[in-house]
């Protein structure tokens, strides 16, 4: 029997199943014959329910609700553990303390979340049929530490050999009982406030933190080897405070279709999500957990095959690990398409898992993160322009070795701090490549960009437009037959220093927006060319710094025209100051991402999310060229094409290497050895 403590199972190559259990359907769950199903899915690791809103087992903890629909004869729990168990897969226990019957509300109401006025938080009061209503628990109560949770894990802890345990929904929810408004006053001297805007901005992380804090302490005092998996997000998170709470991490990036096409979740966001994980050094490889529904209002029904394999794919391309989340069990899953997408997608994975095992990233470009729509811009666009990159937070720059990028990034509405100009400079003096959107905030940086202090915002710009300058060196590779492309938005107008280049210059409005359109007669450009920078240049003593006083990264969220995405490549590009080392050409939708295996071998992932989504069919993509420069290079000869087994055709070009690519149709990995 597997047991937890056995090895670091959690730091290998994972695929997760997670067949989210509905309690009516307790009675057709037969243990042997769901384990051998998502084993012949190619699962390595379960995630079944547990405890906390319902007991899936015969607890003897008070105030936890036994799931009514157990079987009597036996224990499900334990016959499921064993089952997985017997073909060599992980038992992953998932709790959930969120919420309770009503039933514990009325015997503990001080358990509870409250509103401003006092009342419950109730869960599907509206909802049709013979339920009993779910109440939100209090983080800061005791249900979700010393009277039911810690209990609980105990009971769990003690009865069975469980390999892992995942805390569901754990996150803090408002709430003004009186247990917080203590908590409040204690923590910062003052009443909690009503409104939720004016909580104190960090009210809600050390709530959480307090109470994972405690459930952590109290797994590792009874199983120093029993792993704990926390979810972490994009937005309004740490990432910092999961790490010392959890020995794994879990994002869940999902494909909400039935918010409708104008809503339709960006096609970076598993990419996004992963490469954020995987910005934490010497930390296990995070999960991506994907849905196999459209949304939860439809989580009966399945995603579109093609849009499913797309979002899925992005996962382990990014260097994470799988975790499916299904609803139900095979046996009741009413959309079958869904189980033969999942098995074939882990059987590509378990290909490509012996290559990616302690490969690390290895891209030339990072992007700071900034949890804002100009972050999501630039992804975005470097994901479009084939251009693989890093993500850092902001607080990792003065820890991670800088030298190994030629580019960095910074989108606009970022929160400059001293130490973080004081790395830049240092990381551009010697030999980096910078590009800097919008003017930095809090900060004397103007040396740093290139421009002078006095500075003006101007107003919202409509019918304007951007020249290049300086010999158009940015209207390469694409844009060689254009003086002037759309722009909009706002602009700060300032003056370059002396030694700084002008590479792009503001060409004002021709015309108030009432009036673009008629008469044509009079649409002649009011004036064609200001001294306005919109780009400019400085070199920084081995290095460049790339300013732009406008966001590039808002044209691309608004309008994603080709001209954006081909202007913010070049940009790129310039800031290297020669080509990518890796090079692919360029195809709409074409995922690129880069990893190094410890013997020096490349692995380029290449995903393939042509066509209008949500995808209704893989669009193939055809001769895909990859170039590999770089004289470190010159020992790498042969190609592979990892999940398909095909031999590449490779020509060396000097210190190049040219690999062909025929056809791409969803997910490939190219082996460079």
């Amino acid at each position: 029997m597997i047991h937890s403590n056995s090895d670091l199972w959690w730091k290998k190559n994972v695929r997760v199943i997670q067949p989210n259990l509905q309690v009516k359907d307790t009675g057709q769950i037969d243990p042997e014959r769901l384990a051998e199903q998502l084993y012949n899915m190619e699962a390595n690791t379960v995630v079944f329910n547990v405890g906390g809103i319902y007991a899936w087992y015969p607890t003897e903890v008070q105030n936890h609700t036994i799931n009514e629909y157990l079987p009597t004869s036996h224990d499900l729990l334990l016959k499921m553990i064993e089952a997985v168990h017997k073909r060599n897969m992980r038992f992953i226990a998932r709790f959930d303390f969120s919420k309770a019957e009503d039933t514990i509300y009325l015997k503990n109401p001080q358990w509870f979340v409250r509103d401003q006025t006092g009342k419950p938080q109730v869960i599907g009061s509206h909802r049709p049929g013979n339920w009993s209503l779910l109440m939100s628990t209090c983080i800061n109560g005791t249900y979700r530490t010393d009277e039911v949770a810690i209990p609980v894990i105990n009971e769990v802890l003690s009865k069975y050999p469980i390999d892992g345990i995942f805390l569901n929904n754990p996150g803090y929810i408002p709430c003004h009982c009186d247990t917080c408004k203590r908590k409040y006053v204690r923590l910062y001297g003052e009443e909690l406030p009503e409104e939720r805007e004016k909580f104190h901005p960090e009210w809600a992380t050390t709530c959480m933190k307090d109470n994972i804090d405690r459930l952590y302490s109290q797994i590792k005092q009874i199983d120093t080897g029993m792993p704990l998996i926390l979810y972490y997000n994009l937005y309004s998170d740490s990432l910092y405070d999961r790490v010392k709470t959890a020995d794994m991490l879990c994002t869940e990036p999902q494909d909400i279709l039935s918010l409708g096409t104008k809503y339709i979740p960006e096609c970076w966001k598993p990419a996004l999500s992963i490469k954020l994980g995987r910005s934490l050094k010497d930390y296990p490889n995070p999960f991506g957990i994907v849905h196999s529904s459209p949304g939860m209002d439809w989580r009966h029904t399945g995603l579109p095959p093609a849009e499913y394999q797309f979002w899925l794919c992005q996962i382990p391309a990014n260097g994470g690990q799988i975790w499916h989340s299904l609803t139900g069990i095979p046996d009741t899953i009413h959309d079958k398409r869904i189980l033969d997408v999942v098995t074939k997608h882990n059987n590509m994975v378990k290909k490509v898992e012996p290559f990616m095992q302690d490969a690390e990233s290895y891209n030339e470009v990072a992007l700071v993160w900034n949890e804002a729509s100009s972050g999501e811009g630039w992804a975005d666009g470097l994901l479009e322009r084939q251009i693989s990159f890093d993500v850092l937070l902001p607080e990792q720059l003065a820890h991670h070795e800088l030298s190994k990028y030629r580019a960095i990034v910074i989108p606009e509405n970022l929160q400059w701090t001293e130490s973080l100009l004081t790395t830049l400079k240092s990381y551009t003096s010697n030999g980096g490549g910078l590009v800097v959107e919008g003017l930095p905030e809090g900060v004397d940086a103007y040396d740093l960009i290139g421009i002078e202090p006095d500075t003006h915002k101007g107003e919202e710009l409509m019918a304007s437009y951007l020249r290049f300058e300086k010999n158009g060196i940015l209207r390469q590779q694409g844009l060689e037959d254009t003086e002037l492309i759309a722009h909009r938005g706002h602009t700060v107008y300032c003056k370059p220093q002396v030694g700084s280049e002008v590479l792009a210059t503001l060409v004002p409005p021709f015309s108030p927006i009432e009036s673009v359109g008629a008469p044509p007669e009079r649409a002649s450009l009011a004036v064609e060319r200001t001294e306005i920078p919109l780009i400019t240049h400085k070199k920084m003593g081995e290095g460049r710094v790339l300013f732009l006083s406008f966001s590039l990264s808002e044209l691309i969220n608004q309008f994603r025209l080709n001209e954006h995405y081909t202007l913010l490549d070049n940009i790129v590009k310039y800031a290297i100051d020669t080509s990518l080392s890796i090079e692919v050409n360029h195809a709409p939708g074409l995922q690129v991402s880069v990893f190094k295996q410890q013997n020096g071998n490349l692995l380029i992932h290449l995903v393939n999310g042509a066509g209008r989504r949500p995808l209704t069919r893989n669009l193939p993509i055809h001769n895909v060229e990859i170039k590999v420069r770089s004289s470190v290079m010159k020992a790498l000869t042969i190609a592979d094409a990892v999940i398909t087994g095909e031999k590449l055709h490779v020509e060396k070009e000097g210190d190049t290497l040219v690999i062909q690519l025929p056809i791409l149709t969803i997910w490939e990995v190219l082996s460079i050895s």
